[in-house]
């Protein structure tokens, strides 16, 4: 791969256009303020910007669900990484209203388990889904049973921070949070993926026995559960189809003629 372009160095992207802001960023009063630093990006080639697109897309592309895990270990400090990366998502006033709370205690997992299914089971036999929502998740043939739950050597939950608790006993509002989690919990999937392990994103409805089975504070609220692991040997996953392109992106114009 071409070595990235530093800033000031030549290279087809060193060329920048005349500023075109009129209220540049951040303004003096702010910045004497609040502390503000340099931006230090890396400028690559097009062409390689469009290898490392393509590279990343087949790579992500390569990612799927998975039901069958393995019992093989997986290192605590894998699971610190790549929570650290999800921590990089960017949030609403930079609260970073997320909290990811790792189990690997077989006997906790068994209980939770134990709690996911009791709610699933509502789900998939006492008609607590409808019958269209059965009939959209039929091709995964996904039923109440969540042995995988036992068999991940992780269960990792996130947790959003509906409020901040300070030290004092006092709150304070987060913003836009259930945007941000959604962000940080897709960054935790890609991190994973990108390491070579794999997840499923796990949604039992509701979900508030987590909160009491992991002892989180009251503006904690879980948002996705994530067991961790490697994939079983042979595991199998539904032979789907990702909408192409045409199907998910649409660029607009503002053109006079139409």
């Amino acid at each position: 791969m071409a070595p990235a372009i530093p800033p000031g160095e030549d290279g087809p992207m060193a060329s920048q256009p005349d500023d075109p802001y009129e209220h540049p960023y951040p303004a003096p009063d702010l910045a004497a303020r609040h502390p503000f630093v340099v931006l230090e990006p890396y400028r690559y080639p097009v062409d390689e910007m469009r290898a490392r697109a393509r590279a990343f897309h087949e790579a992500a592309d390569r990612r799927r669900s998975v039901r069958m895990f393995s019992s093989e270990p997986v290192p605590r400090d894998l699971v610190e990484t790549a929570v650290m990366a999800a921590s990089t998502a960017p949030s609403g006033a930079h609260k970073q209203p997320w909290t990811f709370v790792a189990v690997s205690d077989p006997h906790l997992k068994s209980r939770i388990r134990a709690a996911a299914e009791e709610e699933e089971q509502k789900n998939y036999l006492e008609n607590r889904m409808n019958a269209e929502w059965q009939e959209a998740l039929a091709p995964l043939g996904t039923d109440h049973h969540k042995e995988y739950l036992d068999v991940a050597p992780w269960i990792v939950v996130l947790f959003e921070q509906r409020y901040e608790l300070r030290p004092d006993g006092t709150t304070r509002r987060n913003y836009y949070v259930k945007e941000s989690v959604g962000i940080a919990a897709g960054l935790f999937v890609a991190a994973l993926h990108d390491m070579g392990l794999a997840t499923l994103p796990h949604t039992p409805s509701p979900m508030a026995f987590l909160r009491t089975l992991l002892g989180r504070p009251a503006n904690e609220r879980p948002f996705v559960m994530f067991p961790v692991g490697h994939a079983l040997d042979g595991a199998q996953v539904p032979d789907l189809r990702r909408k192409p392109l045409a199907e998910v992106f649409v660029e607009v114009t503002d053109d006079p003629v139409a």
